[in-house]
């Protein structure tokens, strides 16, 4: 098992930013549970940037599917500025968020989408090569957010605790319906989190009956 450790040099500046404004918004909402700089910085910023131990991201286009307040999705972009990075979360609050810290950290090539994964796929389908997720779901019900996304020859990574064998045994069929195969699960320790990367790779293209409407992925997983 591989331990990821970053040391934040050039972009300490801009994390110092995020950390900071995360912590000021998250007195009038709730985007975190996590409060110590210390542990953000660990548990956010570190485990966010562990996919870099896993594939290059060198001028790729990636999209965050439920990110939340910005997580992987931003400290990636803050990593590797070249990517062009777009942020799709369904909560208001946390999008006005995203907003203002694209602004504040002065990030070029970021699109922040106010929707839900089901909806903006309309419109996004296949146009990325990577999709990521550190969504809380099961991994059929992410892979039917995330894949259609996906470029035929891209790949969806998902972020998930240590413990997914049965998951991803649940999750093959459905995977395979959606045009993914599991390529590799690469695992990690990022300070005390022990993170499985499940690595998929878009094998063909995703029948145009997926995702479903809103709602029924995580209701019905395939």
């Amino acid at each position: 098992m591989t331990n990821v450790k970053f040391q934040m040099t050039n972009e300490g500046e801009l994390f110092k930013i995020y950390s900071d404004d995360l912590l000021e918004w998250n007195k009038k909402f709730n985007l975190t549970a996590i409060i110590a700089p210390e542990e953000i910085k660990t548990k956010h910023f570190e485990d966010s940037l562990s996919l870099l131990k896993a594939i290059d991201l060198t001028d790729q286009s990636v999209i965050d599917i439920g990110a939340g307040a910005g997580f992987p999705g931003v400290p990636l972009k803050i990593k590797c500025p070249d990517i062009k990075l777009t942020l799709v979360e369904a909560t208001k609050k946390k999008v006005e968020f995203l907003e203002h810290l694209v602004e504040a950290l002065n990030l070029k090539d970021v699109e922040v989408i106010w929707g839900r994964a089901e909806e903006v796929a309309k419109d996004k389908r296949e146009q990325y090569d990577i999709a990521v997720s550190r969504a809380v779901a099961e991994l059929s019900t992410l892979s039917e957010w995330c894949l259609p996304f996906v470029k035929v020859g891209g790949l969806f990574v998902a972020y998930k605790t240590s413990n997914t064998e049965s998951e991803i045994k649940k999750a093959e069929k459905a995977i395979e319906a959606l045009g993914g195969k599991i390529k590799e699960i690469k695992r990690l320790e990022v300070g005390i989190i022990k993170r499985s990367l499940i690595i998929i790779e878009k094998k063909a293209p995703t029948p145009a009956r997926f995702p479903r409407r809103p709602g029924i992925a995580k209701k019905r997983p395939l």
